[in-house]
C-alpha cells in the first residue's frame, strides 16, 4: 500500500515570470484555487496519509499559506462568513498531512528526491510532479492499483504527437501487460524524431522505490550541474528492478508555462 507522496516545489518557475518573481508558481490560482490543492486533493482521494513539500527558502510562502491559522480565526472571529470557515476547515484537513522539507541549491529532481531520504517509511513511494495537472480521473490511484497488483514501480505514460518526441522523457517499451500497460525497457531523454522508440511519453507522477535513494546518492550531476531523477530510473532497469509505464485515463494539463497556464484554467472553468 502506497502511503506516502513527494512533490518536488524547490523550483523557481522562471517559464511562469513574471508572475513568479514574486509569487510561489503552485500557489497560482486555477479557476480560483492554488494549483498545488489540485495536486493535494489527487493525493488524498488516492489515499495519501503523508505528503512530503520539497521547497526553498525562497518559497517559504508556500508554508506560511498552509499555516497561516491566526489569520483566518481572527477573520472567522469578526466575519464570521460561512466561505471562510470552509476554506480554513480544508486548510487544517491539508495541514494534518503535510510534512516540509528543504532543497535551498537548484540541483534538480533527483537531489530533492534523496532530500527525503529518512522520511521514506516504506519499501515504495509516490511522486508528483506540480506542473503536470491530470484532471478528469485520479492518475495516482489508478497507478497505486496498478503497483498493488504487481508491487513493482509505475510511472505514467501518454501518447503525444511523433513530431513533439525531442520535448519529452519516451519509453522504450518491452512487453505488453494490457491496453494500458506496459513494462519498460528504457526512458530516452528528449530523442529526435528518428531515433524516439515509441510515442509514450513520461508524465509526472511515478511509483518509485525506497531502493532508488542509494542509486541518487552515488549518482555523479549530468546536465546543468543537476541529479536527475531519469539517470536513476535508468540505474534500476539495468539492475533488472521492473518499471510499468502506466497510459492513464484523464485529460493532461501543463501548468509549467505561461500558454499552459492560461489553457489550465480556461479547460478547468468549463468542467
Amino acid at each position: 500500500m502506497i502511503k506516502q507522496a513527494i512533490i518536488p516545489l524547490a523550483g523557481l518557475g522562471t517559464r511562469l515570470l513574471p508572475l513568479t518573481s514574486v509569487f510561489a508558481k503552485e500557489l497560482l490560482p486555477i479557476n480560483g484555487k492554488p494549483g498545488i490543492e489540485y495536486i493535494l486533493d489527487e493525493c488524498i482521494d488516492a489515499g495519501i496519509k503523508e505528503v512530503i513539500f520539497i521547497i526553498s527558502k525562497k518559497k517559504k510562502m508556500i508554508k506560511d499559506y498552509f499555516y497561516n491559522d491566526k489569520f483566518y480565526k481572527k477573520i472567522i472571529r469578526k466575519k464570521n462568513d460561512a466561505r471562510i470557515k470552509k476554506e480554513f476547515s480544508k486548510i487544517l484537513k491539508y495541514k494534518k498531512r503535510i510534512k516540509f522539507v528543504y532543497q535551498n541549491q537548484p540541483l534538480g529532481t533527483g537531489d530533492a528526491v534523496l532530500k527525503t531520504k529518512k522520511y521514506i517509511k516504506d519499501d515504495f513511494f509516490l511522486m508528483l510532479l506540480p506542473d503536470d495537472l491530470i484532471i478528469k480521473n485520479n492518475c495516482s490511484k489508478s497507478m497505486i492499483s496498478i503497483h498493488n497488483r504487481f508491487n513493482t514501480s509505475v510511472m505514467a505514460s501518454m501518447n503525444v504527437n511523433k513530431r513533439t518526441v525531442s520535448r519529452w522523457g519516451i519509453f522504450n517499451l518491452g512487453k505488453k501487460i494490457d491496453k494500458k500497460n506496459y513494462f519498460i525497457n528504457d526512458v530516452i531523454e528528449k530523442p529526435s524524431i528518428s531515433n524516439a522508440p515509441s510515442s509514450k511519453a513520461v508524465i509526472g507522477r511515478y511509483i518509485l522505490p525506497k531502493t532508488i535513494f542509494s542509486k541518487l546518492s552515488k549518482q555523479k550531476p549530468g546536465k546543468g550541474g543537476e541529479i536527475h531523477i531519469t539517470d536513476a530510473i535508468q540505474s534500476l532497469l539495468k539492475d533488472k528492478n521492473k518499471i510499468i509505464a502506466h497510459n492513464f485515463s484523464g485529460e493532461y494539463l501543463d501548468c509549467g508555462t505561461m500558454q499552459g497556464y492560461i489553457n489550465s484554467t480556461i479547460k478547468i472553468s468549463k468542467i
